[in-house]
């Protein structure tokens, strides 16, 4: 895989997506391991390589979006992103997950999302950034309060996930 640090952190750094066979595998993988998929809210959905191909190129020629890559072990961890950008009102929504295992809870996640926001606000010069989470996803919800993120808001029961609303 060959990556090209945009955004440089102390442990990883957010590249453009690449779209490399390796990249597609790793992707489709994470994208049918329920761990990642029910922080995610889409475990009903199948993804397969050829689908999930043809969604990396839809991000990586859209919008902003970044792969998470271990500086030192060079390591696709996952990715981050923005979306829904509005210029004029200066906002959109971002996201991001570790699809790797063997790098949750190691601060990562949080590490992408402070070098996000940053590039946000001082380079996009956005001045409001909205995430979404389910109630289940604490670790994510531990990761985006630390950076900053407050709540404004709580939709009860609208996700349904092995056999309850949450």
């Amino acid at each position: 895989m060959q990556y090209f640090p945009k955004l440089d952190g102390d442990a990883i750094c957010l590249s453009p997506i690449s779209v490399d066979d390796h990249s597609v595998a790793l992707y489709t993988k994470w994208l049918n391991d329920p761990a990642v998929t029910d922080n995610l809210g889409n475990s009903a959905m199948l993804f397969t390589a050829d689908k999930e191909r043809q969604a990396l190129i839809r991000l990586a020629e859209t919008d902003y979006n970044f792969a998470i890559i271990h500086k030192e072990s060079e390591d696709l961890l996952g990715n981050a992103g923005l979306y829904a950008i509005d210029r004029i009102h200066r906002k959109a929504e971002c996201g991001l997950f570790i699809g790797e295992a063997a790098y949750r809870g190691k601060g990562h996640g949080t590490e992408g999302l402070r070098l996000l926001l940053h590039y946000s606000f001082q380079t996009l010069n956005l001045q409001n950034i909205l995430l979404r989470v389910n109630a289940l996803n604490l670790a994510g919800i531990a990761c985006y309060e630390k950076v900053g993120f407050r709540r404004i808001g709580v939709r009860r029961n609208s996700y349904y996930i092995r056999g309850a609303y949450h």
